[in-house]
């Protein structure tokens, strides 16, 4: 056999063995199955509308300052463009604008709620002042979004995907959880299915649909990233990483089931537009309050009147709770409901009414969702103890600060030279009354340990672990027999707020 014969012999018998390995390996490669959204999208897709917002300003008015080399027009296209909406001052081309992205109305057409155009020459004529989405929750016209929709707004406008057009009367709405109802006059509409949101499961697929930039019946989607997110607000939210943007607001985010489990509501952003995380309120909350404002127009919460902060875990370890929880109380209400059940700053609230107050965020929300009169217990952790307060559940009023004018602190007596580096003196009479205390001592410096804990002049030291501090010279006396191998919870007043703050004493000095 010649050489060039036997090289194809070996090359043949070594594809021929490599082939049944190729073969099963390409087989042993898991099928991956997407999920595909068409029949979600048409199932859910009629219910979602698209909301516009107008209000009346002069004719007259235009747009002053404008920035060198940039004139109306100029500026005119930057906001048709970028905000689907007429520059400020001008009056929308077309009668509306903002809602078809293109500065023209698409509801002059529609059968439900068509209008004139304005009149250029006319004074208070009608000017786009906002986009963006919703969802109708039942066939009788009543449309969810959210309340910074339709903030401040003369006219809303609700747009069907039929192109259908009406103006709707608000019904009402509720900033705190930043959620609106309005209503149409319209029958047999496609109503959404409404989902449960505590059923949400992290990683599970959802998606949005809305107008985003004005652009309607837009859908994105992706997954549920987190759930119980606190930003700062009134509401526990859901976390995804579904493409939301301007406009996206208000519209439902949907989950497989084709149920709306959350109202799209902000985005995190370090440029205005969307980086992967968005926020949805959950739908549970958002019915709670919706129902209450189809009845009377408003949100009724009950308050008890107390200040609180997050209980961290140098704190809980320092006072003896089993692990990090509840709502560490900062200030209370003279007169309120806290105050009359005999809550104290520096209490931890545990419990309200029967249910764990896991983080600080619970209180305000359980608190917020009792029927104000309604008669409840909180079980507070004071001093190494748990204690059940009997508690009466007051009516939410409109926030107010109380300010507390406070005297310039005496000038210091003696340097910090104790464990906690703390040099502190009695509080007069009548400063203590006007501060309403009846223990403390003020800091008058602070250094070593005091200092790298925060501590500052004029600051009201109430108590040292369990110990309530009643002057100076016991003030000594505690600090001087501290453990310096143990944290410390020295509970500080600081205007009117009150928290724990954890402190390792220093090693005393050698004599």
């Amino acid at each position: 056999m010649s050489n060039f014969s036997l090289r194809k012999f070996i090359a043949a018998a070594a594809l021929a063995v490599c082939l049944p390995f190729v073969s099963q390996s390409a087989s042993a490669v898991p099928t991956v199955n997407l999920p595909d959204f068409t029949t979600l999208v048409d199932k859910v897709g009629p219910s979602v509308v698209n909301i516009r917002t107008t209000s009346r300003v002069g004719s007259g008015s235009d747009l002053r300052g404008l920035p060198p080399g940039l004139d109306e027009g100029d500026m005119s296209e930057f906001f048709r463009r970028f905000f689907g909406i007429p520059m400020p001052g001008q009056p929308p081309r077309g009668g509306g604008g903002g809602g078809n992205n293109g500065g023209g109305s698409q509801g002059d057409q529609g059968k439900g709620g068509s209008r004139n155009a304005p009149d250029d020459n006319q004074d208070n004529s009608e000017q786009s002042s906002g986009v963006g989405s919703g969802f109708i929750l039942s066939t009788d016209g009543y449309v969810m979004t959210n309340a910074h929709v339709v903030d401040d707004a003369d006219t809303i406008y609700v747009t069907l995907t039929d192109k259908r057009e009406f103006k709707a009367r608000l019904v009402g709405v509720d900033e705190r959880t930043d959620v609106a109802v309005v209503k149409i006059s319209a029958s047999n509409l496609p109503a959404i299915t409404i989902g449960d949101s505590n059923k949400v499961r992290v990683g599970e697929w959802v998606l949005a649909i809305g107008s985003p930039f004005g652009l309607d019946n837009t859908v994105t989607a992706g997954i549920v990233s987190a759930k119980g997110r606190d930003t700062g607000d009134y509401l526990p939210f859901i976390q995804t990483d579904v493409a939301v943007n301007p406009g996206n607001s208000g519209g439902p985010l949907i989950n497989m089931a084709g149920e709306v489990i959350g109202i799209n509501s902000q985005i995190y952003s370090r440029t205005g537009g969307f980086m992967g995380i968005s926020f949805a309120i959950p739908i549970d909350e958002a019915m709670r309050v919706a129902d209450q404002l189809k009845t009377s127009g408003k949100v009724v919460r009950g308050r008890i009147a107390v200040a609180i902060g997050e209980v961290t875990k140098d704190v809980a370890d320092s006072l003896g709770l089993p692990k990090a929880q509840g709502a560490l109380v900062s200030s209370v209400e003279s007169g309120g409901p806290a105050d009359k059940a005999g809550v104290q700053p520096g209490d931890i609230i545990l419990k309200f009414n029967g249910q764990n107050v896991e983080t600080a965020t619970d209180l305000p929300r359980m608190v917020g969702d009792t029927k104000p009169g309604t008669k409840t217990t909180l079980t507070i952790w004071r001093k190494g103890q748990t204690r059940d307060l009997s508690i009466t559940v007051a009516e939410m009023q409109p926030d107010k600060v109380a300010k507390t004018e406070q005297k310039k602190p005496p000038q210091p007596k003696e340097r910090a030279s104790n464990s906690l580096g703390m040099a502190v003196s009695d509080i007069p009479a009548d400063q203590k009354k006007a501060l309403k205390l009846s223990s403390g001592v003020q800091v008058d410096a602070v250094e070593g340990p005091a200092a790298r804990a925060g501590f500052q002049k004029g600051d009201i030291i109430m108590r040292i672990g369990d110990t309530d501090i009643t002057s100076a010279k016991q003030f000594q006396e505690v600090a001087q027999g501290l453990d310096a191998s143990k944290m410390v919870a020295i509970l500080v007043r600081r205007g009117d707020n009150t928290q724990f703050v954890p402190v390792r004493p220093r090693v005393p000095a050698q004599k």
